[in-house]
């Protein structure tokens, strides 16, 4: 007799993303997202353990950080019922804006949000597919409080440890489903 099965294996989120060697650049191994929302199943997963990981968290708005934040916060928003508010590259938002420069992995940008995108006083949640560097985000911060806006905290999917971007968001809140 053969062994019985005791139904589907389950997966783990890490499970579904795909690691792509020499991209962008030789040396580096890119853990590619796509393959998690290419999945139903792993992007069910990764909504729901989104969720699971700010459960209780006091949330007025989520803030997607572009271009891959906005493939999770406004589901999430969506889901909790709560406004989005998008952060662009410069130049992308078409009323008054707040802006901040960040360094990135392989450069500098400067990234912006509508200076009237939330009430001051509200309760955030920053929300981006990766924490590398953590640069944007640290910048995302910022442009928060500037607009009186108090970060409960940071969403990310999946953490680059070994860049250390965690340690520039010293202070706040920090969940993360991966790491690698």
């Amino acid at each position: 007799m053969g062994a019985e099965r005791s139904g589907p294996v389950k997966r783990t989120l890490e499970s579904y993303y795909t690691t792509i060697e020499d991209f962008p650049a030789e040396g580096i191994l890119f853990r590619d997202i796509t393959s998690v929302l290419g999945d139903a199943d792993g992007f069910k997963l990764a909504i729901d353990e989104m969720l699971k990981a700010i459960e209780g968290e006091a949330i007025d708005v989520i803030i997607g950080i572009e271009a891959r934040g906005f493939m999770f916060a406004p589901v999430l928003a969506y889901e909790l019922g709560k406004p989005f508010v998008p952060v662009r590259k410069a130049g992308k938002l078409p009323r008054e804006t707040v802006s901040a420069t960040c360094t990135l992995e392989y450069g500098e940008a400067t990234i912006e949000m509508h200076a009237d995108a939330f009430p001051p006083g509200s309760k955030v949640l920053i929300v981006d597919d990766l924490i590398a560097t953590g640069g944007t985000a640290k910048a995302t911060a910022q442009m928060v409080e500037e607009l009186g806006g108090v970060v409960s905290s940071f969403l990310f999917v999946s953490e680059l440890t070994y860049l250390n971007g965690r340690d520039l968001l010293e202070g706040y809140k920090v969940h993360s489903l991966v790491t690698f």
